[in-house]
Formats: C-alpha cells, sequence, structure tokens
C-alpha cells in the first residue's frame, strides 16, 4: 500500500486526475458513436491545473471557466452522471441538456459555466468577485481561461479593473502553447504571460503546470493573498494538450514528436512512479466502475419535455 502523508497526498492527486483523463477518453468513444454531439474540446494532458487549482478553494468560492471545463467540473464535485446527461442533452445534465459539453453549469456549486467565447468568462469572474467584495463576503473568484485569451480586450479590462478595486480574485492562464492552430509565438511578440499581466500591478507568476502539486501550492498562495485582501494574483499555468484543439481539428500545426516530447511530462506519470501499482490498480478499477454507472445513467436520463423547450426563454408579460 502507499504509505505516508506523501504518498497518500500523491495518490489522493492521481485518482482527481485519472477520473478526468479517463472520463474524457470514454467522451471520444461516446462522441465517436454519435451519443455526444456538438463541439467538444479535452483537456487530456491538462488534468493537473484543475485538480490543483480546485483544491486550493473552498466550496463558497467560486468558479469561472472556459469551453474547455470538463476536469475543472470534475475537479469542482460535479456528479461525473450529471456532467455526461448534459452532453448527451438530457434533462438531468446539469445544465438541464441546454448547455452540452461547452456550457457545464452548477450554481449550487459556485461553479459558473462552461463559457463558449474564448475570454466571455473572465468579465462575469470580475462581477462576482466585485459582488463579493462588496458585501464583505470571504470569497475568492477563480477565473480559469486559456492563452488565447491574451488577444482579446476583455482580459485586459478585466485585469485593470480587478487591480483597480482590488478584487479577491485569481486569474488562472492555461497556457498550453496553442490558441487553436496558432503558437503563441506568432501572434504575440512577449510570450512570457505572468510578465504581461504583472503590468497591471496584478501578483503573477508562472507554474509548472503539469505538476498537481505546484500548481496546488501556487494556487494555494494566490487564494490566501486575495482572500486576505492582497488584490488580484495572476497564475500562468504552464502546460500542453495531448489532445487537438476540438473533435473537428485535424491538428496538423504541431510535429507529432513535439506531442510525444511532451507526453514524458504527463502529469499522471509526474505520480505513477511514487505509488503503489496495485493502489493505482485499484484506482483505474474504481473509475472505469464510476464512469460505467454515469454512461448507464446518461443513456437512461429522459430529454426535456417538448412543452417546456420555451422555458428560459421567453418572459412572460
Amino acid at each position: 500500500m502507499t504509505a505516508g502523508p506523501d504518498g497518500k497526498d500523491a495518490l489522493e492527486l492521481h485518482v482527481a486526475m485519472t477520473r478526468i483523463r479517463r472520463f474524457e477518453e470514454r467522451c471520444v468513444e461516446l462522441y465517436s458513436a454519435g451519443d455526444i454531439r456538438g463541439f467538444m474540446h479535452l483537456c487530456i494532458g491538462e488534468e493537473a491545473v484543475a485538480v490543483g487549482v480546485t483544491a486550493a478553494l473552498t466550496p463558497d468560492d467560486a468558479v469561472v471557466s472556459t469551453y474547455r471545463e470538463h476536469g475543472h467540473a470534475l475537479a469542482r464535485g460535479i456528479p461525473m452522471a450529471a456532467l455526461l446527461a448534459e452532453m448527451f442533452g438530457r434533462a438531468t445534465g446539469c445544465s438541464g441538456g441546454r448547455g452540452g459539453s461547452m456550457h457545464l453549469f452548477d450554481a449550487a456549486r459556485r461553479f459558473y459555466g462552461g463559457n463558449a467565447i474564448v475570454a466571455g468568462g473572465i468579465p462575469l469572474a470580475v462581477g462576482l468577485a466585485l459582488a463579493d467584495s462588496y458585501a464583505a463576503r470571504p470569497q475568492v473568484t477563480a477565473c480559469l481561461f486559456g492563452d488565447g485569451a491574451f488577444a482579446e480586450g476583455e482580459l485586459h479590462e478585466s485585469l485593470n479593473l480587478a487591480a483597480l478595486w482590488g478584487l479577491p480574485m485569481v486569474f488562472c492562464c492555461e497556457n498550453n502553447r496553442y490558441a487553436m492552430g496558432t503558437a503563441l509565438a506568432r501572434s504575440h511578440a512577449q510570450t512570457d504571460l505572468a510578465l504581461r499581466a504583472a503590468s497591471y500591478g496584478v501578483r503573477s507568476w508562472s507554474v509548472d503546470g503539469m505538476d498537481a502539486r505546484a500548481v496546488r501550492d501556487a494556487a494555494r498562495l494566490a487564494v490566501d493573498t486575495a482572500r486576505a485582501g492582497g488584490g488580484p494574483c495572476f497564475l500562468e499555468l504552464r502546460t500542453y494538450r495531448f489532445r487537438a484543439h476540438s473533435m473537428y481539428d485535424a491538428d496538423r500545426y504541431r510535429e507529432r514528436a513535439e506531442i510525444e516530447g511532451w507526453r514524458d511530462h504527463d502529469p499522471l506519470g509526474v505520480l505513477v512512479a511514487q505509488l503503489d501499482p496495485d493502489d493505482v490498480a485499484a484506482a483505474e478499477a474504481d473509475v472505469a466502475d464510476e464512469i460505467d454507472r454515469a454512461v448507464e445513467a446518461a443513456r437512461a436520463a429522459p430529454y426535456e419535455p417538448v412543452a417546456d423547450l420555451t422555458r428560459h426563454v421567453l418572459a412572460e408579460r
């Protein structure tokens, strides 16, 4: 058995990341079979970010995410069955089957998307943090987004306002080096994103986004700083996605050797070497069973009744 506090910690992080990895691998199969439709963006390779950031938060803190949010949602505690039902378009989904893969939402867990527009969730996060600040609540808002958001004005406006108002929020940039198919260096003269964020007077630093412990430790420091009244912080989480931008992406803008080189830094592999093989096998079996049950529940779940299709769409006079 994996022994000691370090071993227990490593196992917990590994299990959390394994749930995300195996869930998304099954989603690929379900998408190919036509059970999941529309757009779908996978975070395979980026699991350490989801697990590390959410581990630093309390249940009362808020999370705002992007369309690559399956891992964030699972790590935040949204039940796997509710996520998969949403991706199947069923009424028992966390967004009532109306949002699909790109719009996972759970207000009870303060998980505010799943936002399909690049950088679209960042101003929402500023609003949530502003509300908590006005009400003198001790909550922090963590906002996750990709490096592509640096090409959008919303990010820069939000960084400025958050710093100006001293808001309790943490900007978490998942820098996977590609905005869809465009390499960061091909569109930005300055690729040090933490340095750019610091120009707004925001405490900023870069983190190894392939190491769950490093992400968690940095996120804890940032969250504690923001919660204590130190204003917003910015984390550049340097990570890499092993899969294409989306299921529709042919992924012809990267060399295979580059992808395989990054697999040597697989966040799951970083921890496996520290664990007992029996514990790893037991975790894999438990995760496989959880996924099977979630698939079964999603298949059995009902669609929204036709009579309810205008609900939440048209206001009653």
